[in-house]
Formats: structure tokens, sequence, C-alpha cells
């Protein structure tokens, strides 16, 4: 069975601005780029294509001002949910955990009922800076988070659990070399997180969490 939760909370964030090249490991350069992970690069017109999704969003919304000053420093906290994503993948394959695309449906379906509609769980992920065209992937992390966890026998409801995912995932991601362009801050591998930013476990807004899927 998996916890219903919503969504990986991100930080508030400030527009983009230009970015300088990143220096990894052995002084390599790396035009461009606003990280490397396991030897992929994140480049910086991906992370400002992400920011840009979110932001256009907001701007629909009518608490478009409340919801762009809440997520002020939007660039890093997005890179760190993209880096997040890729040790979470790495994580999940190693562990052999698999999620079908049905799977994330029915994630969805559950929480859009709780939330009061698929328009509300989209509102409220937006304060969380998750752009509609998004969420899916988001359902998807979370259901591998719950796959990661079973496999290690980590309960996340409990903060045992939760430490437990968090040192898994750690040793992932001390794995991947994980190198970030300056501008945007540090990646730290022992939480799992980019310096500055919220920690990347699941927020649940929706109070889905207290339904289960059997």
């Amino acid at each position: 069975m998996f916890r219903r939760r919503t969504a990986l909370p991100v930080s508030a964030a400030a527009a983009l601005l230009a970015a300088p090249l990143l220096t990894a490991c052995g002084a390599e350069a790396h035009p461009g780029a606003a990280a490397v992970v396991d030897g992929q690069r994140i480049s910086v017109s991906q992370l400002q294509s992400r920011v840009r999704d979110v932001r256009a969003a907001q701007e629909k919304s009518p608490q478009a001002a409340q919801l762009v000053e809440n997520t002020g420093k939007l660039s890093p906290a997005t890179l760190n949910g993209m880096i997040f994503d890729r040790v979470l993948e790495r994580g999940a394959k190693d562990a052999g955990v698999t999620v079908s695309r049905r799977d994330v449906q029915q994630w969805r379906a559950a929480a859009e009922r709780s939330a009061g509609g698929a328009d509300r769980l989209k509102e409220m992920w937006l304060q969380q800076a998750i752009a509609p065209g998004e969420i899916d992937a988001v359902v998807r992390n979370q259901l591998l988070l719950d796959g990661v966890a079973k496999s290690i026998g980590a309960d996340r409801g409990q903060p045992q659990g939760q430490q437990r995912l968090a040192e898994s995932l750690a040793g992932t991601s001390r794995k991947m070399r994980i190198d970030v362009n300056p501008r945007f801050g540090k990646w730290d591998d022992s939480q799992v997180v980019l310096g500055g930013t919220k920690e990347p476990w699941v927020k649940d807004v929706t109070g889905a969490e207290q339904q289960q899927q059997t």
C-alpha cells in the first residue's frame, strides 16, 4: 500500500539570472550547465524553461501576485527538484522499483478527489511551484519514494523511516558525483538537497495522505 501525498516541496525563488560556467571536480568546465549529475548535464536553458512554465501558470491565477511573491527564489528551488529527480530515479532503479502509467493515474485521481477536484489540486501544487505539466512527474516521484522506502523496510509515516530513506538516497547521491553551478548553491549529499532550499521530502497539502491505495 502507498500513502498518498502530493508534491515535493520547493522553496520560493527570484528571477533567473544568466549563469556562469560550472566548474566540476578536477576544474573541468561545463559551459551552460546549471548542474552535472552522474556525468549528465542539466543545462541552464532546461532550468529556465522549467521556471518559465511555472511563472506562466502562476500569472494565469487570480492569486498571481501572491504566488510569485511566495516563490521568489524559483531558480535554485527548481534546480533542487531537477537534481533530486535524478537521484530518486537512480535510487529506484538500483532498488528494482518501477511505476506504471496506471499507477500514476490512480494516485492522481485519488488526490484530485481528496482535494475537491482537478483544478483545485492544480492550484495547490502551483503554490509549491509545480506547473500543471509537471504534475504526473511529481506523482510518479511520490510512488517511487514509496517503492524505495518499501524496498528497504522504511515507513515513511514515521521519523525513523524518513531518516532511513534519506540515508539510502544520500548514498545514491554520493555515487552520482553531483556538481552545481555556484550561482545556484552547493549540493549536500548528506541531506540530498541543494543548499539554501527546502528539503525535498513530500509535503501533504490535500489531506490525501490519510487515504491508502491497495
